[in-house]
Formats: C-alpha cells, structure tokens, sequence
C-alpha cells in the first residue's frame, strides 16, 4: 500500500478546486470563475483498492490562491496556501500563463527553497496555442525547480490521468489514513454551507461575492427530508439589497440552484431556508473570521 498526501497550489482562479474534482470523479471543492472561491484547505481523498502493489490512498489537499492580501482574511488564505507546502509529501504548482505572469516567479523561488518533491502543472491548454504552450513550458523547464511538467485541461480531464499516475509514482509505502468510500474528511454541514456560498458567487458580480461568507444555523435530518436553515453574510447595507435582488427573484434563484445540488449530494429532499444579515468588515475580524469558519 503506497500514500501520500498531495499539496495542489497555486494563483487564484487557475483551476485547482477543478482539478481535484477531475481527479476524484467528483465535486468536493467549489469552483466558479469569481477569484478567491476557496478560502479554506479542501481535502480530497483518492483512493484505490485492487489487492496489487498498485493499491494506493492519495490525500490532496486544495489551498486558496496565493495572492497580495488586502485584508486579514486574504492573510489567512494566502497563509494557508503557504504552510501546505511545508506540510505535504508533494506538490503540484498549477499555473495557466507564463513564469514572468500573475505572480508566479516568487512562488517559483519559494518552491525552489524547499525539498518537497514539486510538479507543475500548465492548466487550461485548451486555450493555448501550440508555441504558446511550448514557450511557457520551456520557461519554467529552465528554472530546474519542478521533477516533471504536465499540460492538463481539468474541465475536461484532458491528461489528468497521466498527471495522476505521476503523482502515484511519488507516493512512498505508507498505511491508509481513511476509509476506501471517503472522498473527503470535510462534514456535510461544511460542503452545504460551500455550495451555498458558490451558487452566490455565481449569482452575483463585481466586489460583492468576496464580502459573502455562509454561517449554517440549523441542520435537522429526518427520513426523508433534511431541513437547513443558512445565514448569507455580506459586509454592506447596500450589498444585501443585491443579494436579494427585485422582489427577492436572485436569492430564491440562490436557494434553487444551491437546493438542487444539495440534494444530489445528501441523497434526501432537501428544505432550505436562506437568509441575508449583514455582518460589516467582517473580513477584517479575527472573531468574525473565527466564528465563520476561517481560522485553524
């Protein structure tokens, strides 16, 4: 039996939170186009049994982006992007643009301090041209930092096999640190109250989504029919209106689409009643922060 446990980073809106989807056949971690969607360590857990020497638990862990912060949330995500690398058997640097572009280099030098073993990935060719691609792989090739260079599409799944059977390569023997049928070690409550938070981030624009965060209130199972009642959080008066838009149309639209997906995940009808408070500057408390889920 071989383990590992896999640290997936990179900038924010590359593609990490879709990449450990694509890995894992499922959606564990939201993924939208809004940058910062992950704000917390996402675990998911790949795990294969055949009774071989090929048998293996490969643990990755999503982190947020690795940005500038301008708050003392955006100082706890980049933080624990951060840490991840020092806490890992691997790594894989997902970029989607060339060395010199969005802040990579430093991540770069970072990566090139450490013994970790490191693979890089060059996320959504699908929208790179042949010498553009060849060009940005001959870029970070040259740094001698990384053991191997995958091109991957993750919407699609385009050579995320070959990447995971590299990854596989890098796993040493090791026991199994969770049950063959877990995907991830987060609670229901987590992944409900992450769904609601990216079908907001999908309803809303501009500054908004990144003052959104979800508090679950009540969480009540019964036979066929699990009943939640959520608190959306932004940090303006004037914010909130938006959240609940004309006649409320954009937070039922929130509910329905968020509901819908809930279901497929408890497997049970699900009642969900969404509410809109606001909670100013919250990105900027630690006992905010804390309160909703934003400190280890």
């Amino acid at each position: 039996m071989k383990s590992a446990f896999i640290g997936i980073i990179g900038r924010p809106n590359v593609g990490k939170s879709t990449l450990l989807n694509a890995i894992l056949g499922e959606k564990v971690a939201i993924a939208t186009d809004k940058p910062q969607t992950t704000r917390n360590r996402i675990r998911g857990i790949y795990t294969r049994l055949e009774g071989t020497d090929r048998d293996c638990q490969l643990v990755f862990i999503d982190t947020p982006g690795i940005h500038n912060p301008r708050n003392k949330l955006g100082s706890y995500m980049t933080e624990t992007a951060l840490n991840t690398i020092r806490e890992v058997d691997a790594v894989l640097f997902l970029v989607d643009g060339p060395l010199d572009g969005a802040g990579n280099r430093p991540i770069v030098e970072l990566l090139a301090e450490t013994e970790t073993p490191r693979l890089l990935v060059i996320n959504k060719i699908d929208k790179l041209e042949p010498e553009e691609y060849k060009t940005i792989y001959e870029e970070y090739r040259a740094t001698g930092v990384f053991e191997d260079i995958f091109g991957t599409c993750a919407r699609t799944g385009r050579n995320v096999p070959a990447l995971l059977e590299r990854v596989e390569a890098l796993a040493a023997e090791g026991p199994m640190y969770f049950p063959e049928d877990m995907v991830t070690d987060h609670p229901e409550r987590f992944l409900v109250g992450e769904l609601i938070r990216e079908k907001a981030l999908l309803y809303l624009q501009e500054e908004v989504p990144h003052g959104v965060a979800v508090e679950i209130e009540s969480y009540q199972e019964e036979e066929r029919l699990t009943r939640i009642g959520a608190v959306i959080y932004c940090e303006k008066k004037s914010h909130k209106g938006i959240i609940i838009g004309k006649e409320g149309k954009k937070l039922k639209g929130i509910g329905k689409s968020a509901r819908l997906e809930i279901e497929g995940l408890l497997g049970t009808k699900v009642f969900l009643e969404l509410f809109v408070k606001v909670r100013e500057n919250w990105r900027n408390s630690e006992a905010a922060m804390a309160s909703l889920g934003y400190k280890e």
